[in-house]
């Protein structure tokens, strides 16, 4: 029964049972990532009188402009229970009643989020890679791709608010010292004009967030991040031109979903440049 069950904001503490939740379900949210989402948004969800954590909802607001909602997850043995609905309002409520706040949703959800008020605006596309083929590292003209320096991190930070619509600095942050890469790519005067991270999980070598100026540049940052990786990879990427799927498919990209995109106060949404070619993960938006 749900009254006795106690929703709550989740900390540090609770990290490990945040992960057993993810892993019932089949996603391979890890200690990294939750302290990621920790230190840059807020977790709720509710507990039963053991402790035992029996569902979740996360939200990231940047910058008080906008805010995005993810890891909605409920114990298969507690479903039908209003559980999911009322993790996220507690979301929604935690940030101003007029922010635009953004979720990307599983066939399942879809109906539950329209009912808070969320309507589908676009889609992003999974793709899922056991093998990357590219049996040497690429190179593009009159691109010059390095790995991230500190000095680099406030260019990085005016890529991202131009990609993104809004300032993410202690996403950023926090996503960097994550990494397992982060590269800059310069062009030929040595101006930084793209970025792209790569983070390991439990499971697969997640690329993103990608910012470049055009798709060139994208695949460039791509082959760089996963060449000679010898694991699983993800990417999911914006709704974008057949270029850039047909290249991910050429490296061995598999589409698995194709899940949609959905916002509250949409007409509030901050202007982007159409240069992010590739999300962080699905509860960053």
């Amino acid at each position: 029964m749900t009254e006795e069950l106690n929703l709550e904001k989740f900390n540090d503490e609770d990290i490990d049972e945040l992960i057993k939740l993810s892993t019932s379900v089949g996603w391979d949210y890890d200690s990294y990532e939750i302290e990621t989402i920790l230190s840059s948004g807020a977790i709720f969800g509710f507990k039963n009188p053991a402790g035992k954590i029996v569902s979740s909802a996360a939200i990231i607001p940047y910058n008080n402009e906008i805010a995005s909602i993810g890891m909605v997850i409920v114990h298969k043995n507690f479903r039908n229970m209003g559980l999911g609905r009322k993790t996220t309002q507690k979301c929604i409520e935690f940030v101003s009643s007029d922010l635009p706040i953004m979720l990307i949703s599983t066939d399942e959800g879809k109906y539950l989020y329209e009912r808070l008020g969320f309507e589908t605006k676009d889609s992003i596309s999974k793709y899922l890679c056991s093998k990357y083929e590219s049996a040497r590292q690429v190179k593009y003209n009159d691109l010059i791709i390095e790995d991230f320096k500190r000095n680099h991190f406030n260019k990085i930070l005016d890529l991202d608010e131009g990609a993104y619509g809004v300032r993410r600095e202690t996403f950023l942050s926090a996503r960097i010292k994550q990494c397992t890469q982060c590269k800059v790519v310069k062009d030929i005067n040595n101006k930084i004009i793209g970025f792209g991270i790569s983070v390991q999980g439990p499971v697969n070598l997640t690329l993103g967030p990608i910012v470049a100026p055009d798709n060139e540049t994208a695949k460039a940052l791509i082959d760089n991040l996963a060449y000679n990786h010898k694991g699983y990879l993800r990417i999911d990427i914006t709704s974008r031109n057949d270029c850039l799927t047909n290249f991910l498919k050429k490296r061995g990209f598999e589409n698995v979903s194709n899940p949609p995109v959905m916002i509250i106060n949409s007409d509030r949404m901050p202007e982007r440049n159409n240069t992010l070619w590739a999300i962080s993960a699905q509860v960053f938006g």
